[in-house]
């Protein structure tokens, strides 16, 4: 019988992220008609549209630049979900070990003074230590990694409204200019912004999480480390057996998911681009789109970093919706709507792997039949 190609995990990994795009531009497009119907079609190709609605090169590349500030951090938060979910674990505290980074990364930088490579090693040291708790809690008290995650967003959520307050502004609740109290915090451009009609956000933050992306592969696949890891994910008691600490590797992959997330924390915050409001009362959502990201590139690093620029592409292209048209909070739930669709990467492949194996099944008992009319008329 020849190879089926829709068996291969890329593939099917490919296709199910395509349908779930394709679903959730079709509800979106659903729900404007609903809404607005004569203007349902023109919103949702500028969603898809982002910095190409504008006409010239210049201003365009000045906005892809935007788009990719905003990838790093949600591909490092989506590398974050992918590494625990790897090992058999849901690492949905990836919002809260965020935050904890935007916290220590800032406090280092306009509290400190400390120079930028100071803050980011601060902000991984800060979700590190977040997950070392879940870790911690799961190995030896057997609390499940998504009770202890959620608990923890809102506690380091508080935490660091309060921390921040320290080095805010005096008129206003956000956090001061880090360009203004302390430029070595910023991250280096290396020449980047140039590249895009000099944006002075551009820095190395968007290699650094690429090269991020390869190294989490490399870990996953390519080592022991990473093969005992994916072990314990796959059966605790089985990898005890052969020998493998579990309970170290449940602490360990919680620690490096953290330190994952804080780090895509300090790779946005320490740019300049944004930030922090001290009166904060929802969690980033960062922490929380890192799970459709992860999803929708099939639970694969280099899947990820193309799913992690199409959400904060569609993202950012809702805002350029016609807010004469449909109101102000439009362009979110048309992002939350295709973000949702991510989710079902998965059972979209359990569907296909199912309907292969029933095609299988049916070819197989075909010429199964065949060969007993043969044998018959022999």
């Amino acid at each position: 019988m020849k190879k089926n190609i829709l068996k291969n995990d890329g593939v099917q990994s490919l296709i199910a992220s395509l349908i779930c795009i394709v679903l959730g531009m079709l509800i979106g497009f659903i729900v404007l008609l609903f809404i607005n119907p004569s203007g349902a079609g023109e919103a949702i190709v500028t969603v898809m549209k982002n910095f190409l609605t504008y006409s010239k090169p210049a201003t365009q590349m000045k906005y892809l630049g935007n788009t990719l500030v905003k990838t790093a951090p949600l591909l490092m938060c989506s590398l974050s979900i992918l590494f625990a979910y790897k090992v058999g674990l849901f690492n949905i505290g990836a919002a809260g070990q965020y935050c904890a980074g935007v916290g220590l990364a800032l406090y280092a930088a306009l509290g400190w003074h400390a120079p930028w490579w100071v803050c980011l090693l601060a902000a991984m040291a800060a979700g590190a230590l977040l997950g070392a708790i879940s870790g911690l809690l799961k190995a030896y008290c057997n609390v499940n990694e998504v009770i202890s995650g959620i608990m923890l967003n809102w506690i380091t959520l508080y935490l660091v409204n309060m921390l921040l307050t320290l080095v805010k502004e005096e008129t206003s609740p956000y956090t001061a200019h880090i360009s203004s109290v302390n430029p070595g915090a910023l991250l280096p451009t290396l020449g980047l912004g140039a590249l895009f009609t000099n944006n002075q956000y551009v820095t190395i933050a968007i290699p650094l999480a690429i090269l991020m992306a390869f190294v989490v592969w490399i870990v996953l696949d390519k080592t022991r480390f990473g093969y005992e890891l994916r072990a314990t994910g796959s059966n605790k008691n089985a990898a005890k057996y052969c020998g493998m600490a579990e309970k170290r590797n449940i602490i360990v992959t919680l620690i490096i998911g953290g330190a994952l997330a804080g780090m895509g924390a300090a790779l946005l915050y320490l740019t300049g681009f944004e930030q922090w409001n001290c009166s904060t009362a929802a969690v980033p959502a960062m922490g929380f789109n890192g799970i459709a990201a992860a999803f929708l590139g099939g639970l694969h690093p280099v899947g990820s970093i193309l799913a992690s620029f199409f959400i904060q592409h569609i993202t950012i292209g809702g805002a350029y919706v016609d807010k004469t048209m449909y109101c102000a909070q439009i362009s979110d739930l048309i992002s939350a709507i295709i973000i949702y669709l991510c989710g079902f990467v998965l059972f979209m492949k359990h569907v296909m792997n199912t309907g292969i194996a029933k095609n299988e099944a049916k070819a197989a008992a075909k010429l199964a039949a065949k060969s007993e009319e043969k044998g018959g008329d022999q």
